[in-house]
């Protein structure tokens, strides 16, 4: 029963992002500004946070594919190229200078090289990315588990959210970066990594190296892309809008489950 519910739920949610998509001419940023889609996303995203938790198990899987099962091309979405210049300076070292800060309501705030990440235990998975624009890829990404830096800083007992912090700025004058959220449940799902390869190649720009995260029971809008620093927190009330990622503070759902 529970497959079927995860499965039905997905086919409505894509059909009814191809029809979105059908309507507009941009990508997310121009379906943000529409009032009708972010409740189209209201409509299916509040029940589906309440029926996973309720039907699914915790550690129910995103399904896998085969490596043959490939898309010939994975697009890029969302940012294709941050607009910093710290970013470009640190893209143009090839990331030698990156430093993911992991901070917040921890016991022990850290910092990691992107060597530092690679040398820990990784984790493969072929897995579909569907973005709110009405497309889907099928790409295997290679990552450390979120949950394996979480174990390393230990999350104090009131955390209840990991916050990412982005290179991409939203806005033309560098301001407003880019930040999404996760509850603890997802944050040390087995199959929540940040990932530094796509497929058996270094993470391109494009699609938001040096790291991303990769949450493959949501829809891609909640996947960060160029994650610079984490951040467990209580709650969002002192984080930009208030409603856990940039999208969402402009009406999307804070739970995009699929």
């Amino acid at each position: 029963m529970s497959k079927n519910i995860r499965l039905s739920r997905r086919n409505l949610l894509v059909q009814l992002c191809v029809g979105a998509c059908a309507l507009t001419l941009g990508g997310c940023r121009k379906l943000s500004e529409s009032a009708w889609f972010t409740r189209i996303l209201s409509f299916g995203e509040k029940a589906t946070y309440k029926t996973q938790r309720l039907f699914l198990p915790r550690k129910a899987m995103a399904q896998e594919f085969l490596e043959t099962e490939r898309s010939p091309h994975f697009r890029s979405n969302g940012t294709s190229l941050p607009k910093s210049k710290t970013y470009k300076t640190m893209a143009d070292r090839g990331f030698a200078d990156y430093r993911l800060e992991v901070g917040g309501l921890v016991e022990h705030p850290s910092g990691f090289s992107l060597a530092d990440i690679r040398a820990l235990p990784s984790r493969t998975q072929t897995t579909r990315h569907d973005c709110v624009e009405g497309w889907s890829a099928v790409g295997t990404w290679k990552g450390v588990r979120l949950s394996t830096l979480l174990e390393m800083v230990h999350p104090k007992p009131h955390a209840r959210f990991v916050v990412f912090h982005c290179a991409d700025p939203m806005k033309g004058d560098g301001s407003s970066p880019y930040y999404e959220s996760i509850d603890m449940e997802d944050a040390f799902h087995p199959q929540t990594i940040l990932a530094y390869a796509l497929n058996d190649m270094p993470l391109p720009i494009a699609n938001g190296a040096p790291l991303r995260l990769r949450l493959e029971r949501q829809l891609g809008y909640k996947m960060a892309k160029y994650v610079m620093r984490i951040e467990l927190v209580e709650d969002f009330s002192k984080i930009a809008g208030g409603k856990g990622g940039y999208w969402e503070d402009r009406g999307y759902e804070w739970y995009a489950g699929i």
